[in-house]
């Protein structure tokens, strides 16, 4: 981000930087919906006192949402939840072991009282998680038209591509 432009609404964060392919397309998302955003790695277990200040810190800095992607034992999210009241969308990232069914199953499970909106194992949850915090920013008019018009493209794509028997190149709405 340029030094006039203004400061992240999303916070993009994952407990390593393996997680970067998964965590990816949530950037992009972001980007292409004009939302600022800022990535971060940030370890629930390798450096929980740098995670401890980024939630601490979070709704000071003026962040809406922060979206974090964890695998394995994925404390991420929810450690990042029982910091902040900035909402925490948790994103399973797919692990070798168990094909991220630990790491889902470890982010939707929180106690009451510390919520995490969990979204799919892997890239598509990390795409539905852009949008659903792009969803959030409803009073940002620019991140509202944007999402609109994402939404019409895709409505747009499936009614030209409706027939499975015909080979048509997508646009790239996903």
């Amino acid at each position: 981000m340029s030094a006039n432009s203004p400061g992240p609404l999303v916070g993009i964060v994952m407990g390593s930087r393996s997680d970067w392919d998964t965590m990816q397309p949530a950037a992009e998302r972001l980007a292409a919906l004009g939302v600022p955003h800022e990535v971060r790695v940030v370890s629930a277990h390798r450096t929980p006192d740098a995670m401890f200040a980024y939630a601490e810190q979070a709704q000071a800095r003026g962040l809406r949402a922060i979206i974090a992607g964890a695998g394995g034992a994925a404390h991420l999210p929810g450690m990042l939840a029982a910091k902040t009241a900035v909402p925490v969308l948790g994103v399973p990232v797919q692990s070798r072991t168990l094909n991220g069914l630990d790491s889902l199953l470890s982010i939707v499970q929180m106690p009451a009282g510390v919520p995490v909106a969990t979204f799919a194992i892997g890239r598509a949850g990390a795409t539905n998680a852009a949008l659903f915090a792009a969803a959030m920013l409803g009073d940002q008019p620019q991140v509202v038209q944007a999402l609109a018009e994402f939404r019409a493209r895709q409505t747009e794509e499936v009614a030209r591509n409706d027939d499975p028997r015909v080979d048509t190149p997508p646009t790239g709405f996903a």
